[in-house]
C-alpha cells in the first residue's frame, strides 16, 4: 500500500492583516500547500524555523526595511531570510517581502522620492518574458509603494514601469521578488487596502474614489493571469 503524498508547508508572514495572499492562496492550496499565517502580534518570529518550511512567503506592509529601530522584527526577518536563501530554499517576496529579501542579498533599498500607487502595466525584461511573469504581460497590477530595491547581485531583473525600473526580479528557480501587487483580490479587497492605508492616501494627495473607480475596470482575466504565473513559478519549485 503506497503512502498518501505528503503535505507541503506554506508559512507566509504577515505584516497586516489586510494584506494576505489574496488571489494566490487558492493555488497554494491546488498544488498541495498547507498555509500557516505568521502574523506579528502572534508566536514571535524568533520560533519560526527558516529552513523547514516548503515555501516561505514574505508579504507587503506599510514600512521602510531601513526602519530596524522603530520595527526591530525587520531584523529578525532579515535573519530568517539569510539563513533561508543560503539553503536555497524556496522564498517568495511581495513590496516590502521582496525588498527583505533584496536588502538580505545586499542590494540597497531606498526611497524613490516619489509614490506609486495605482494600476498599470509591466514592461517585462528578456528574463520576465521567459519565465512566469510572462503570463502578466498586459495586465494591469495593483503598484502600491513608495521604495525600491536595486536588483541583488545575481538576480535576473523581471520587469519595469515608467516611476520604478526593478518590479521584479529572480534568482533561479527557487527564489521570486515582485515589487507590484499581482496577489490582491480587487473586487473584494481594494476597500481594505483604501481603509487601511487612508493616511498614506492622503499625504500622497491621492483621492481613493479614484482608486476605486480604477479597481472597477479591472478585468477578470488579470485574477486569472496572476494566477497562472504563480502556478507556473510553484511548479518550479517543485
Amino acid at each position: 500500500m503506497t503512502n498518501p503524498p505528503r503535505s507541503k508547508t506554506a508559512v507566509v508572514i504577515r505584516h497586516v492583516v489586510f494584506e494576505d495572499l489574496g488571489y494566490f492562496a487558492p493555488v497554494l492550496t491546488a498544488a498541495g500547500y498547507d498555509i500557516r499565517y505568521v502574523d506579528l502580534d502572534q508566536a514571535p518570529l524568533s520560533a519560526l524555523s527558516p529552513e523547514q518550511p516548503d515555501l516561505l512567503i514574505v508579504l507587503g506592509g506599510p514600512i521602510g526595511v531601513y526602519e530596524v529601530e522603530a520595527y526591530p522584527y525587520l531584523l529578525e526577518e532579515r535573519r530568517i531570510l539569510a539563513a533561508r536563501l543560503a539553503a536555497n530554499r524556496p522564498t517568495f517576496g511581495i513590496c516590502l517581502g521582496a525588498q527583505l529579501i533584496a536588502a538580505t542579498l545586499g542590494a540597497d533599498v531606498a526611497p524613490m522620492g516619489h509614490k506609486e500607487i495605482g494600476f498599470g502595466p509591466l514592461t517585462l525584461t528578456d528574463a520576465g518574458r521567459r519565465g512566469p511573469l510572462r503570463h502578466l504581460d498586459g495586465a494591469p497590477v495593483l503598484h502600491w509603494h513608495g521604495d525600491a530595491f536595486q536588483i541583488p547581485s545575481g538576480a535576473e531583473n523581471l520587469a519595469a514601469t515608467a516611476l520604478c525600473a526593478t518590479q521584479g526580479f529572480a534568482i533561479g528557480r527557487t527564489v521570486l521578488g515582485l515589487q507590484f501587487h499581482p496577489e490582491v483580490e480587487v473586487v473584494r479587497g481594494i476597500e481594505r487596502w483604501l481603509t487601511g492605508h487612508a493616511a498614506e492616501l492622503s499625504a500622497a494627495g491621492i483621492d481613493p474614489r479614484a482608486l476605486r473607480a480604477q479597481a472597477s475596470t479591472i478585468p477578470p482575466e488579470a485574477r486569472i493571469a496572476a494566477q497562472r504565473m504563480f502556478e507556473e513559478w510553484l511548479s518550479q519549485i517543485g
